[in-house]
């Protein structure tokens, strides 16, 4: 199998020349192959596969000069030699060293300058270890926090600048603090709120200036609660309130009947 791209040039933009290769004794055995498993080719895939034929060889490569062989040979090289790698220019390469290290050695990546590396890293610390990342910069390493981080713990982001983050905090908060963001600046926090209020809190979010929350309210809130929503501005709100209102009477209607 050759693959696509039919040509062999290295990181210097020259041809690939296997006879002042190194490697070149293992053409004969098939442990590389010209444009589909070499580790002088610039192409990443033909790199990884030259890896994936022989890990062993990898710890030789992990300073290598170009980015891509030290970043496919820190996911096989010996753990020992990759934290000097989590202080490598290219991005890349530490997230492949970081994903293979104990969690000792990678905390202090949840400052790494670039926010790929700090969400990817967000992905391997637990608890406590994200705490730091609460007041992360940018907004999607802080709503990778708000996905992972223990319930318990969202208190912290309950106040979040970017709506989003807050929403996912409204999907995971404990039932107990789901009140404390009743009166989110934000719509599309409030509904998430509102749809897991228990229907005897409901009524706290009855006068929302947002029809879908009011209408999520008159979903579920108790019919005996229904009047003040039976004439709301909005007609869809308007028409299920009465709706339900009307099935609310006419079972008490059958009921009275029973009774009699």
């Amino acid at each position: 199998m050759i693959d696509d791209i039919n040509e062999a040039i290295d990181r210097q933009g020259n041809e690939v020349d296997c006879a002042s290769c190194v490697h070149s004794d293992m053409l004969a055995t098939g442990k590389c192959k010209l444009r589909h498993a070499c580790v002088n080719d610039r192409y990443a895939r033909r790199i990884d596969r030259f890896f994936n034929w022989n890990p062993e060889l990898a710890n030789n490569y992990v300073a290598h000069p170009h980015f891509e062989v030290r970043a496919i040979a820190a996911k096989h090289a010996a753990v020992f030699l990759l934290p000097p790698l989590l202080d490598d220019p290219e991005e890349t390469v530490r997230w492949n060293a970081a994903r293979r290290l104990p969690k000792k050695h990678i905390l202090k990546l949840r400052d790494d300058p670039h926010r790929e590396v700090r969400i990817r890293i967000v992905t391997l610390l637990d608890d406590a270890d994200l705490v730091p990342m609460l007041q992360d910069s940018d907004y999607y390493v802080r709503l990778s926090v708000a996905r992972r981080l223990p319930p318990v713990l969202l208190e912290w982001m309950l106040h979040d600048g970017e709506a989003e983050v807050r929403r996912v905090v409204a999907q995971r908060i404990p039932d107990e603090m789901l009140m404390r963001m009743a009166g989110d600046p934000e719509p599309r926090v409030r509904l998430e709120i509102v749809r897991r209020l228990p229907a005897e809190k409901l009524g706290e979010m009855r006068r929302d200036e947002d029809w879908r929350i009011r209408h999520e309210v008159v979903n579920r809130i108790a019919p005996e609660e229904l009047a003040e929503l039976v004439d709301d501005e909005d007609e869809l709100v308007r028409e299920t309130a009465r709706a339900r209102a009307s099935a609310n009477e006419g079972r008490k209607g059958r009921y009275e009947q029973y009774r009699s």
